[in-house]
């Protein structure tokens, strides 16, 4: 008798399918479950991580990251990328309650909060599943209380359909408990796939680092001691080379601590080549599918590198050659671009909207486009790395006036970079560091709101209102669940 099983989010408008799995009874996976089964149990959970609009994807999670701070646009090209205006009022921060995409945003977390209640439903004689689905659920409502705020805390599939929302506070002391719970329960091993005891801490961590932000209350020191577990005792390091952590071969990385192991063929959902590639690009990397000449890197964030930082080769700007060395010209689509038809990446973008130029703007290449990719990459995405370790460190030792001390960790960093050590350590020149090494990870939206610049204005955005730190619940949410609140100032 074979197993299977469907389910839908309780709410959020998402269905989730697990692999079904033949050969056992439902009774004997009840009762005795192996650990083989187990591992394979969990991995559910781990893949509905992957798909359109994750780490590394367009049109949800990942986008809303990017798009919103001070590292990407998606500039309006006439008619392409037009989209409604949803990019360019994520970019102004302008964006409305019944935008569509944000909805993906809330789907993002809930759907790995609804795996992990099936399997923590299903199997609460399995503790170090149980305690890995739990730290798993948390990372989830963690991404939720950093976009959302107030969202509802949902444990069992059986639940009320139409929960109300719960504080940040309450969702912050979910997160906290999940994890120092379970921690201690969970493997050991340095298995970039799976969270571990190390990536429990770092949950922890983020949790705390950004606690004033979503309790009002700092825990700067509940913040290093859960990085000092990781620094101290943990199997990770700085890789000699940056961008190997970001190679298609990146899989045995000894700074990534946990990774999306996506696959051309069977783990589908990082598309970042055809989402910053020109169209013409598809030359340069002999790509199976053309590129589809979206999102570009903002000017003044290049122009923070350093030209002897390493790290600015992970961007392509200036002309552009196809792999046979011949220059890319855009006879096609040319729009009246000054440079004329070649194509030639330029810091500078001649607008946001509506005209801008096919070529403008610096394209992101930290990761590496394999010759011949197909439209998802194979390339593992780090959720979290060991560089973020040591920044996060500098912070929380910085924030409580340890200077001397944060100046250390971020001096690894930046020489790993190949460039000059810091002399002290600023808040400002902090959050610089942080973006030049964390660039394209999905993390800078969190990082601006935290030190204050999120509302700031930059290239082509206004000073933003303050309640645009937290997305308005989206419009099918509030549609579909009647006992939800909207965000202050979204009525």
């Amino acid at each position: 008798m074979g197993l299977g099983v469907l389910l839908a989010c309780t709410f959020g408008a998402c269905e989730l399918e697990q692999e079904v799995l033949t050969g056992i009874t439902s009774e004997q996976l009840a009762n005795n479950p192996p650990a083989e089964l187990a591992a394979v149990l969990k991995q559910s959970a781990y893949s509905v991580l992957m798909g359109d609009g994750s780490y590394g994807g367009h049109g949800g999670f990942y986008s809303y990251q990017e798009v919103t701070s001070d590292e990407m646009a998606i500039p309006q090209k006439g008619g392409d990328w037009a989209d409604g205006g949803t990019w360019i009022r994520a970019h102004r921060h302008l964006w409305n309650v019944d935008d569509g995409e944000l909805n993906g945003v809330w789907n993002f977390g809930y759907r790995v909060i609804a795996e992990c209640n099936v399997l923590i439903g299903q199997y609460p004689t399995v503790e170090e599943l149980v305690a890995e689905m739990t730290v798993l659920r948390a990372l989830g409502y963690l991404w939720l209380l950093d976009n959302f705020g107030n969202v509802p805390i949902v444990t069992e599939l059986t639940t009320n359909p139409a929960p109300p929302n719960n504080t940040k506070q309450e969702v912050f002391d979910f997160i906290e408990r999940s994890i120092l719970e379970n921690a201690e329960k969970l493997s050991k091993a340095n298995n970039r796939i799976n969270l571990n005891y190390w990536t429990a801490h770092m949950i922890l961590a983020k949790l705390y680092l950004n606690a004033e932000v979503y309790t009002g209350q700092a825990k700067w020191a509940e913040a290093e001691a859960a990085l000092d577990v990781i620094i101290n005792e943990g199997p990770y390091s700085l890789a000699p080379s940056f961008f190997s952590n970001f190679a298609q071969a990146n899989a045995n990385s000894v700074e990534n601590m946990f990774t999306l192991p996506y696959d051309a063929n069977n783990g589908q959902g990082f598309n970042l080549a055809q989402m910053t590639l020109h169209y013409e690009s598809q030359k340069t990397f002999n790509l199976v599918d053309q590129p589809w000449n979206g999102y570009t890197v903002l000017e003044e964030f290049y122009n923070s590198y350093e030209d002897e930082d390493l790290r600015k080769q992970g961007f392509l700007e200036g002309l552009q050659f196809a792999l046979d060395g011949t220059p890319l010209s855009d006879e096609v689509g040319f729009d009246g671009d000054p440079d004329g038809p070649q194509v030639i990446f330029t810091p500078e973008i001649n607008m946001l909207e509506p005209g801008a130029f096919r070529q403008a703007g610096v394209r992101v290449n930290k990761f590496e486009y394999a010759i011949g990719a197909q439209q998802h990459l194979n390339n593992d995405f780090p959720i979290f790395r060991y560089a973020d370790v040591l920044l996060m460190k500098a912070e929380a030792m910085l924030r409580r006036g340890n200077a001397a001390g944060g100046l250390e960790y971020v001096n690894q960093v930046r020489e790993r970079a190949r460039i000059e050590p810091f002399t002290e350590l600023t808040l400002d020149n902090l959050l610089d560091e942080r973006g030049r090494e964390m660039f394209g990870e999905g993390w800078r939206r969190s990082d601006l709101i935290r030190f204050g610049r999120f509302n700031a204005p930059w290239w082509e955005k206004p000073t933003s209102d303050p309640i645009r730190a937290l997305f308005p619940i989206p419009l099918n949410q509030l549609q579909s669940n009647p006992s939800l609140n909207q965000n202050p100032g979204y009525n």
